[in-house]
């Protein structure tokens, strides 16, 4: 089965400072350098005046996909559905094709400014899987999980990928492939990206991510979204595209912002690799 796909093509996080630099594609989107555009709900809701006029020009000629921020899936608080409520107004006002979140928590009593891990337990399993189908429910919709980086795994009793499949089952939502998480994780971890996107169910894939990171040391990466993307993450992306066949995918950027030029030619990378055979190994289709 071909997974359900809420956009096509080549993807392009839309930052409050890349407003400016990319306005120019404002005048002709058939000939920009991507196809679709994904922005962090809680980082335009609310909006007004115009910084909404200009944040409505560019929903009205580019499909896009939200990737949320502070929804807290795995979190011990209620889920805040006062949040959820200004969202789906968010993604009905701008016309947004899927609501993806983190497969993480956000909050104790207070918010921690960070995504933190959720012990891979069974345990946790149904928990955030329960707390995922209400999301669903309330949006009216499905929504995508990301499995996200993290540096550490307390508690845990079953591997990463068997928590994160199980959670897509449990829940039966999409799934948001991050590339770069997979290639941190392995280093961070211990263990084989290639392995662990091969085990992913691929018909529940909404969409890719793919960023760069930063080299702490040689056995420690940590995500940040602030450099350009690095040869062994183009690899895992090929990798992607051959188990699965080609699939929207978004380059996140979220400081240190290049020229158009330099941004454009990483878009332009994506869509080499998109425009490559990859039927004879593909897994679906």
């Amino acid at each position: 089965m071909k997974p359900e796909t809420p956009v096509s093509g080549v993807g392009l996080g839309l930052r409050r400072a890349l407003m400016g630099p990319l306005s120019p594609t404002l005048d002709s989107p058939e000939s920009a350098p991507f196809d679709f555009m994904e922005v962090a709900p809680e980082n335009w809701i609310p909006m007004g005046g115009r910084l909404a006029k200009e944040f409505r020009a560019f929903t009205e000629r580019f499909p896009f996909v939200t990737h949320g921020l502070s929804l807290s899936l795995g979190g011990p608080e209620p889920l805040d559905f006062e949040l959820l409520k200004a969202v789906k107004g968010f993604l009905k006002e701008h016309n947004i094709r899927r609501y993806t979140e983190h497969l993480s928590y956000c909050s104790d009593h207070g918010h921690l400014y960070d995504l933190m891990p959720i012990p891979f337990t069974e345990e946790a399993v149904h928990y955030v899987a329960d707390r995922v189908r209400q999301v669903q429910d309330f949006l009216e919709q499905p929504i995508g999980i990301e499995h996200v980086s993290y540096y550490a795994a307390p508690g845990s009793e079953m591997s990463e990928i068997d928590f994160v499949n199980a959670v897509l089952e449990e829940a039966d939502c999409q799934l948001l492939l991050d590339v770069n998480n997979a290639y941190v994780n392995s280093i961070n971890h211990g263990y084989d990206p290639r392995e662990f996107i091969s085990a992913l169910p691929g018909e529940r894939i909404c969409y890719l991510h793919i960023a760069g990171h930063f080299d702490e040391a040689e056995d420690l990466k940590v995500d940040t979204h602030g450099s350009a993307v690095i040869d062994p993450v183009w690899q895992l992306l090929e990798h992607a595209y051959q188990e699965f066949g080609v699939l929207p995918t978004l380059l996140e950027r979220d400081f240190n912002f290049p020229g158009n030029d330099v941004l454009f030619g990483e878009l332009g990378q994506i869509r080499q690799y998109q425009h490559q055979p990859y039927s004879a190994t593909r897994k679906l289709g």
